[in-house]
């Protein structure tokens, strides 16, 4: 069956307008490169036609080639078939010159195709990039050659680390010609075609452009730098210095040579590991807000028009930036006015931040602040259709604000909380509204982080969960559905994390060396930099409640946190905890901590392991984060979560887990269900149940199955309940 195609229609004015389709993105497969060889072929040799546009059907110039072709292509196909012999040889080296018509995308392979037309038109608010990088594989259409003809190789190598830009931007940096509307988009570009026929226009191939390129030792010096870049932000990938090699090589020895490095570059890179962790991630992520009977039987999200915030601090005032950024009204409650002026003053500053950075004029900082307004009652709550409380993490207070909200909230109103801990059903406990009560989990700071973990009890109306995942998506969070529990799913996966850093510090090693280790495996922070970023205060009550929750596999002992906290070191807030920071919060190791460490041993009767002693840096990384599979098998196994990849992006988007790995769950697959259950079940036999490996992770072990695979007869706490509807008519 055809995946994808191509129409070509001849206008009376002699211009072959080929238009790309293949929903949803018209993204770039085998058949649609097929079909525009042939129309290719047939406009070039009609004498009627004069010139070439090139568009998208439905909006949609080109979103990419299809991901899931990759490991697909021909056997017979010779490096450079497709971006040289086709794209190079016969588009660009044409007789008649062929223009882009961009609207909504112009992505990867979309935008190299485009790149290789002689000019391009777009719309506005048209997406342009190669996020090629983001997927652990490089462009393999001429990408790394003709953008930094384009625009420059300083901005060349700038996109291909960031994020699409628009078309109105890509007019101000070189890489379209000319903006218009998409109603006049494609006459705009036929227009262009023939004044390029009758040259009124420039004739650019822009292969050989090079003016746009700076002399060659400034090149050597940019990329040297960008080089020294790309191994500080991602020491353990390759793909990205593989990719400032092949532009290096076109502009040294010639674009045509740089094209042949590209092709072979490019599939060697999309056969590594780091590619298919990378792959693995981008469809995992697509793929969380799609949930069995919930997103599939036909409910509709309801229009949220206003919502408020029960609590003003870091949190709150977070939730609220991220929601008035993405245009929605927004009421702030604090208890007093000095607590609500520095709530909205947090909000303020969260705004500006994203002005310093260019993310946003002052005009729309105005605007957007304009949304949100403080308030001291509830009085402004009775229209409000979602509620998000985010106080501290104190039970009675809560459940007292849940109350009170059931009182002045009209009856469809969402009652969410922020908790990252807390049961869900001892919050809801004095109220009537189970049924439109969820989790709401949003993770610090709230404006910045990707994740959304939206929770549900068996009470928790199916209506309530597909509103939550529209909200999640217009504020551009990814959302995680996920059942209740202590810790729901992605604290309580990592609750051993922590936990198991203690373990080997008490027994003898050093605190320092296990936040390098970790660090160097690619986690953002070791447990120890994290747990002073945390909070001492706020990680010794969350360890309480893991203890009362799951009392036969925590690691108990608290010895050294407490004994810190006696002498006032609370983490970075106070500036000394495990680290000790200086007026910029930068962190210094503290040699005075061995003393409290020592002091710890000797109060809980701790001696130095010798073979823990021993551990190599692997063997460190493993003790630490094999806990954490095992209770994501739990995670799993109790149906909290519905599939291994929903953890796998949790891991990477709420606690940092290096996205070139594949998330936590991908990656212990990568060494096998076997070899995780024997190190822990060895490490249980020495040191206690901490370690002891779950019958999910037995089983699989056991099979030689993919901790994915599915059991028979799984516990869910996600699927199978009453579909509750309240009341759509407000």
């Amino acid at each position: 069956m055809a995946k994808g195609t191509t129409a070509m229609e001849v206008r009376a004015d002699g211009v072959a307008v080929i238009t790309i389709s293949n929903p949803p993105v018209n993204a770039l497969s085998f058949d649609v490169i097929a079909c525009l060889q042939r129309n290719y072929a047939e406009a070039l040799s009609r004498s009627d036609v004069k010139a070439i546009v090139l568009t998208g059907a439905k909006g949609r110039f080109c979103g990419g080639f299809d991901i899931t072709a990759f490991g697909k292509k021909p056997k017979n196909e010779k490096p450079g078939s497709m971006s040289i012999d086709f794209l190079s040889d016969i588009v660009e080296d044409a007789r008649k010159p062929s223009v882009a018509a961009i609207d909504g995308i112009a992505l990867g392979g979309g935008l190299e195709l485009a790149m290789v037309c002689h000019a391009r038109i777009s719309t506005p608010s048209a997406q342009l990039g190669l996020p090629e990088l983001q997927l652990g594989i490089i462009p393999g259409l001429g990408g790394t050659q003709r953008l930094p003809r384009l625009v420059g190789l300083q901005k060349a190598l700038e996109m291909l680390t960031s994020k699409a830009i628009k078309g109105r931007d890509a007019h101000e940096v070189g890489l379209v010609d000319a903006i218009t509307s998409a109603n006049e988009l494609v006459n705009t570009a036929c227009s262009w075609a023939l004044e390029i026929v009758e040259n009124r226009r420039p004739w650019f191939k822009c292969l050989y452009r090079t003016d746009r390129l700076p002399d060659l030792v400034e090149v050597k010096d940019v990329l040297k730098f960008a080089r020294v870049q790309a191994k500080k932000k991602a020491p353990n990938v390759q793909h990205p210095i593989v990719c400032i090699d092949v532009i290096e090589e076109g502009i040294v020895c010639g674009p045509r040579v740089g094209l042949m490095k590209e092709a072979l570059s490019a599939k060697v890179v999309e056969q590594s590991e780091t590619s298919k962790c990378l792959r693995h991630f981008f469809f995992a992520q697509r793929a969380t807000s799609k949930i069995p009977n919930i997103t599939n039987i036909g409910l509709t999200p309801r229009k949220i028009k206003k919502a408020a915030i029960v609590g003003g601090g870091l949190m709150g005032s977070g939730i609220a930036t991220v929601l008035i950024l993405n245009n929605f009204k927004v009421i702030l409650k604090e208890i007093n006015e000095q607590f609500l002026s520095a709530g909205i003053n947090r909000v303020k500053g969260n705004l500006q931040s994203f002005v310093r950075k260019g993310q946003l004029t002052k005009e729309d900082c105005e605007k957007k602040f304009s949304l949100l307004s403080g308030v001291l009652d509830y009085e402004q709550f009775r229209d409000a259709d979602l509620v998000i409380e985010a106080v501290i993490e104190d039970i009675l207070l809560k459940q007292q604000i849940f109350s009170d909200l059931e009182k002045y909230c009209h009856h469809n109103c969402i009652l969410a909380t922020n908790t990252s801990t807390i049961d869900l059903n001892l919050i809801g406990q004095k109220t009537g509204s189970q049924d439109r009560i969820v989790g709401a989990h949003f993770f610090s700071p709230a404006h910045v982080m990707p994740l959304l973990e939206i929770v549900r009890t068996h009470q928790t109306s199916l209506q309530a969960i597909v509103d939550l995942l529209d909200v999640a998506k217009k504020i551009q969070k990814t959302p995680i559905v996920a059942g209740n529990c202590t810790g729901f799913a992605v604290n309580r996966m990592f609750f051993p994390y922590g936990q198991a850093a203690s373990f080997l510090v008490d027994y003898g090693l050093d605190v320092y060396h296990i936040d390098n280790v970790i660090t160097q495996f690619g986690m953002p922070m070791g447990p120890f930099r994290l747990a002073d970023l945390v909070g001492f205060g706020v990680a010794t009550a969350t360890r309480k409640q893991y203890f009362q929750s799951y009392p036969e596999r925590c690691y108990k002992s608290m010895l050294l946190l407490q004994i810190l906290l006696e002498d006032n070191r609370t983490g970075e807030s106070s500036r000394k905890g495990f680290y000790i920071y200086d007026d910029k919060r930068k962190a210094s190791q503290d040699p005075d901590l061995i003393k409290y460490i020592e002091k710890a041993r000797n109060m809980g009767g701790v001696t130095q392991g010798p073979k823990l002693m021993k551990l190599s840096d692997s063997d460190i990384v493993e003790i630490i984060l094999f806990p954490v599979v095992n209770e994501a098998c739990r995670v799993l196994d109790e149906g909290i979560s519905l599939k291994a990849s929903d953890l796998d992006v949790a891991s990477i988007m709420g606690m940092g887990f290096p996205s070139y790995r594949g998330g936590v769950m991908f990656w212990a697959d990568s060494l096998s269900a076997k070899y995780v259950y024997d190190r822990l079940e060895a490490w249980s036999k020495d040191y206690g149940q901490f370690f002891k490996p779950c019958e999910y992770l037995a089983a699989r072990a056991r099979q030689g199955a993919s901790l994915a695979a599915k059991v028979d007869g799984a516990k869910s706490r996600l699927y199978g309940f009453t579909v509750h509807l309240p009341c759509l008519v407000y």
